[in-house]
């Protein structure tokens, strides 16, 4: 049911305001408001000007700039999204008389909704409160054109203030829920992590960083250098990286690395050898590793060489039987994630449709390859024998806030955070329940442990594995460990 704003004594009072309001803004004269705020205004409709705002921030590559711009646009997203179907059926309040509004000031087009709240004025403060969230820098550099276009509203005409009031309301109340669904990074607590000294390396004398030309960038290649100058830059591409890596190993006082998770993977590897501390400039896509380490930004690490500061992390150990092998085990390492069953079969199938499709046709096509399996992977687990969708071993126990997993708070707590997504039905709906099921909780779907060794056995040979996005084939027996507090890592002591 709808009301009119004219049927309450309340609504009189607000509409008398309103209007007296809305005259007096009609009334001033703003100098050089004329030829900028309609203007300004026609830019945001349909979200035209928050969404190039959106696109520019994303282009930093920056990830608190990127992190700030999704969060702006799903925040725009949802007050969008309620404005349009609730709040303007809510309420149907007729536009304002643009009687007293100049007619230089009056948009060409009088919008034909109802003007309770203002749809312009949910979108900007939606856009700005959800940037502000992310990064107060960028917040103070996107509100003053957020409240010129909340302004504009009025100044031409189209909005009373209390609409633009309710709108801006509704969309600082849409960025918060976001956040409340999806926390920002300043909300999880700082990691726990033992400090340690590691080697002073003035302007990174006696530093090898080895650069993955696949996952690094010229524009990192020249900060690296601008920074570090004395530091020997190597730049390779991936099926050389092991070997540069083990040959810079030789030669180094501390090894640096450039590149995804799975170049530090491998580099983590070398450094754990040959007993080097290591140095890691995050360089991919998601570079979980780094930022859960604290390094969001180069110069962090940069700052960390020259000071000699590191921490102190856990690395996961994960070994399979292989008859092929000498001593019939195959090994590897894991900084982040070890998994069994559909993730491992995701990564399989995206490989083969990315030279046909491109990147984000070949996440659909393989996501909907998977998530139409039947049959799940059996295996033994505690001496029981489990359907499992999925087997996910994190190296330290991920946090998760929100609906989303959050960031690990201690890399060094010598655990193993252990899922499983049982088997039964479709693993669509399998997986969408473990993910709204929270960490360390058991449901019909999912469960959780805190271990520190695990045992699987049973399991169908030439199944696939997952480790830090890395493919390989398990056997029928797998273990997993952890080498705690293993690996020296330069990270400034005060982020």
């Amino acid at each position: 049911m709808t009301a009119d704003v004219t049927s309450s004594p309340w609504r009189d009072r607000l509409t008398s305001l309103d209007s007296t309001v809305f005259r007096i803004a009609a009334s001033h004269r703003w100098p050089g408001a004329e030829q900028v705020l309609p203007r300004l205004s026609r830019s945001a409709n349909h979200g035209v000007l928050w969404f190039a705002a959106g696109a520019g921030l994303y282009a930093t590559r920056s990830p608190r700039a990127r992190r700030a711009a999704v969060r702006g646009l799903v925040s725009l997203g949802l007050a969008s999204a309620t404005v349009n179907t609730i709040g303007k059926r809510a309420v149907r309040r007729a536009r304002p008389l643009r009687d007293a509004v100049p007619l230089v000031r009056q948009l060409k087009r009088q919008p034909l909704t109802t003007s309770f709240p203002s749809g312009h004025a949910a979108s900007a403060a939606a856009f700005a409160a959800g940037v502000t969230l992310e990064s107060r820098a960028l917040g103070a550099l996107v509100a003053p054109v957020a409240f010129s276009v909340a302004a504009s509203r009025v100044y031409t005409g189209v909005h009373y203030p209390s609409d633009v009031l309710a709108g801006a309301a509704l969309g600082v109340g849409a960025a918060l829920a976001v956040r409340g669904l999806v926390p920002t990074r300043d909300q999880m607590p700082v990691p726990a992590r033992l400090t340690v000294g590691a080697p002073r390396l003035p302007r990174g004398a006696g530093l090898v960083v080895v650069v993955n030309r696949g996952a690094g960038s010229p524009d990192r290649v020249r900060s690296l250098r601008d920074a570090l100058p004395e530091a020997e830059v190597v730049e390779c591409e991936g099926p050389a990286l092991a070997d540069e890596l083990e040959k810079a190993a030789r030669r180094a006082k501390a090894l640096g690395i450039s590149g995804g998770d799975g170049s530090i993977n491998t580099a983590a590897g070398v450094a754990l050898r040959h007993e080097l501390p290591l140095v890691v400039l995050p360089g991919g896509t998601l570079n979980h590793f780094a930022y859960d380490l604290g390094i969001e930004d180069v110069r962090d690490a940069y700052r960390a060489v020259e000071l000699g500061e590191a921490v102190l992390v856990d690395v996961g150990r994960w070994r399979t039987e292989c008859r092929d092998a000498e001593d019939g085990w195959v090994s590897g390492l894991f900084l982040n994630t070890f998994s069994l069953g559909v993730y491992p079969e995701l990564v399989q199938e995206r490989e083969k449709w990315s030279g046909k499709l491109g990147g984000r046709l070949a996440d659909v096509a393989a996501a909907v390859h998977v998530l139409r399996r039947d049959r799940p992977l059996l295996a033994d687990i505690g001496g029981h024998r489990e359907p499992l969708w999925l087997l996910f071993a994190g190296n330290g126990l991920y946090g998760r806030p929100g609906l989303t997993a959050g960031r690990r708070t201690d890399l060094a707590d010598g655990l193993l955070d252990v899922r499983t997504v049982r088997g039964g039905g479709r693993p669509s709906a399998r997986l969408l329940g473990a993910a709204l099921a929270g960490p360390l909780t058991r449901s019909p779907f999912h469960a959780a442990r805190r271990l520190h060794r695990l045992r699987v056995t049973g399991i169908e040979p030439g199944t696939p594995l997952a480790h830090d996005g890395e493919v390989a084939e398990a056997g029928s027996v797998v273990e997993l460990d952890k080498l705690h507090e293993a690996l020296t890592v330069y990270r400034p002591i005060d982020v």
